[in-house]
C-alpha cells in the first residue's frame, strides 16, 4: 500500500499535463469528486486537486510540442542529482534536469531505456501528496513495458526496488509487483507487466506509466467517465484478490485506472 511517509523509491506525487486545463479540472472533479484549486486565476494554466481538503494531484498546461496528454508519476528520492546520475548510468535519459521548486523540493524527469517516462521528487517543505490509498486518491502505479526484464533491471539499479511475481489468470502472463528497497511486502506500491508494441497503441508502441485511483464504486466511476466525455479501454471487470477495475481515458486520452479494492 502507498502511505504518506514516502520511503525512498515510493510514489509520492503525480500531475497531469492537459491541453485544456479547465476541461480536465471539470472532468476529474466529476469522476473522482476532486476540488480544483487554481494557482493561476488569470490564465487557468495549472493548480492542485484536493479531496476532503487534502492534495491528491497536480494539473498543468501541456506545453511540450508533440506530447500526448498523460499523468506523470513522481517517486521520492533523497538526492535528485544522485538519482539523475544513476538513471544515466543505467541507460536512461534526462528529460528535465534537476531543478528546485522554491522551498517545496527538487524535481527531475526521465525516460527509461524502453521509453517509459517518470519523475522524481526530493522533498523540501513538501513531501508530496497529502492523501493516498483512500477513495478518490492514488492507490497504485503501473508500468506497461515492452521488456519486463530490462525494466526490472533499470528501475532496480535506479531505486533499488524489490520484485515479486504473480501469474495473471487465463494465461495473461506475469505481473511483477514492486516494493521500495528495504520495505516489507505490505508496502508494495505498483506493478509492471510486459506487452507487445501492438498492445501499446495508446502510445504508438512506447512503454508508459499510469496511475490507479481507488474508488468506492467502480461502475459508478465508469459511468461518470463516459457521462463527462471520457472513454473506457477495458472493464469494468473483477480481478480476483484485487477488486473491480476499469482502464479509462479522459477527454484528452490521458489514461488511468479506477479500482474498487477487494474486501480484505
Amino acid at each position: 500500500m502507498i502511505t504518506t511517509d514516502y520511503a525512498p523509491g515510493a510514489p509520492c506525487w503525480l500531475d497531469l499535463g492537459a491541453p485544456d486545463v479547465p476541461a480536465a479540472a471539470a472532468f476529474y472533479s466529476a469522476v473522482l469528486g476532486w476540488d480544483y484549486e487554481s494557482m493561476d486565476d488569470e490564465n487557468m494554466e495549472g493548480g492542485m486537486f484536493r479531496k476532503d481538503g487534502k492534495i491528491v494531484a497536480g494539473l498543468g498546461k501541456l506545453t511540450e510540442e508533440g506530447a500526448r496528454s498523460a499523468w506523470m508519476i513522481y517517486y521520492s528520492v533523497t538526492d535528485a542529482d544522485a538519482t539523475t546520475q544513476a538513471v544515466e548510468r543505467a541507460g536512461g535519459s534526462v528529460r528535465v534536469a534537476p531543478m528546485d521548486l522554491d522551498e517545496w523540493g527538487r524535481m527531475a524527469q526521465y525516460t527509461d531505456p524502453q521509453g517509459g517516462q517518470f519523475a522524481v521528487w526530493q522533498p523540501g517543505t513538501s513531501k508530496g501528496l497529502e492523501l493516498v490509498d483512500q477513495p478518490g486518491s492514488l492507490s497504485w502505479t503501473e508500468l506497461m513495458t515492452t521488456d519486463a526484464a530490462a525494466a526490472k533491471e533499470f528501475y532496480g539499479e535506479v531505486f533499488g526496488w524489490q520484485y515479486s511475481e504473480m501469474q495473471l489468470p487465463g494465461g495473461g502472463g506475469a505481473y511483477h509487483i514492486i516494493t521500495p528497497a528495504g520495505q516489507p511486502e505490505e508496502r508494495m506500491h505498483g506493478g509492471l507487466m510486459e506487452l507487445g508494441k501492438e498492445d501499446l497503441s495508446l502510445t504508438n508502441g512506447r512503454p508508459y506509466w499510469h496511475p490507479v485511483f481507488a474508488v468506492d464504486d467502480c461502475d459508478a466511476a465508469v459511468a461518470k467517465v463516459t457521462e463527462n466525455g471520457g472513454t473506457v479501454q477495458m472493464g469494468p471487470e473483477d480481478a480476483e484478490g484485487v477488486g473491480r477495475l476499469a482502464v479509462c481515458l479522459d477527454r484528452a486520452d490521458a489514461d488511468f485506472v479506477v479500482l474498487k479494492p477487494a474486501e480484505s
